[in-house]
């Protein structure tokens, strides 16, 4: 597995299945276009790059104590229900001739997804996973230099992936009704709203 086009397609595949933080990072090319959505994804993938040093310097063992995993958890169900509520009050900003481009709003994009990312236990849980056995397996056979380079594959597939993403959804607002944008915009908070409910489950079980 000692190639970087299989690190960099790794990449790719663990990025594609839409979960909270894809869902948010389409609902925001929806609504606000290509550089909100583009730099949401920067934002998360910054996210990825800490927890990626973290594991790699072993400390994401400490992320595996249960009073932290109820922290998390519970963080990142108040983060995504309200972003999904907070999406559904302002539908009617999806239009398609609007500009945008304010300074203040694409840091909000940034630090959005940056924090989204962040409080999201299913990321952390990937990099604990995935990239955890990735250096297990890797143990012995790769030197410094060769786990930077794989390491940097796999951001590059994300990236890739987020910046289809968010050409998709922004492009999207000039070829669909807005009526249209606004169901998608609906099922993708909906969806978010759901992932919050399975976290806030999760956090109760860790707690009790």
């Amino acid at each position: 597995m000692n190639s970087i086009f299989t690190y960099f397609f790794l990449g790719v595949s663990l990025a594609a299945p839409i979960g909270p933080v894809k869902a948010t990072l389409l609902n925001t090319g929806i609504k606000n276009g290509f550089f909100h959505a583009w730099l949401f994804g920067i934002g998360a993938i910054v996210t990825d790059i800490l927890y990626m040093l973290m594991v790699y310097f072993g400390l994401g063992q400490f992320i595996d104590y249960p009073l932290m995993k109820t922290v998390l958890w519970s963080f990142g169900c108040f983060v995504l229900i309200y972003t999904g509520i907070e999406n559904l009050l302002t539908l009617h900003t999806v239009e398609m001739k609007k500009k945008y481009g304010k300074t203040t709003r694409l840091r909000k994009s940034l630090l959005t997804g940056f924090f989204m990312a962040l409080l999201n236990p299913l990321t952390i849980l990937f990099w604990l996973g995935i990239y955890g056995s990735i250096l297990v397996g890797a143990s012995g056979t790769l030197n410094g230099y060769q786990i930077i380079l794989y390491s940097a594959a796999i951001l590059l597939g994300i990236a890739l992936v987020d910046l289809i993403m968010s050409l998709l959804s922004s492009g999207s607002r000039k070829i669909l009704s807005p009526k249209f944008l606004k169901s998608i915009s609906i099922v993708s908070s909906i969806s978010m709203i759901g992932f919050g409910v399975f976290f806030g489950i999760q956090a109760y079980h860790s707690l009790f």
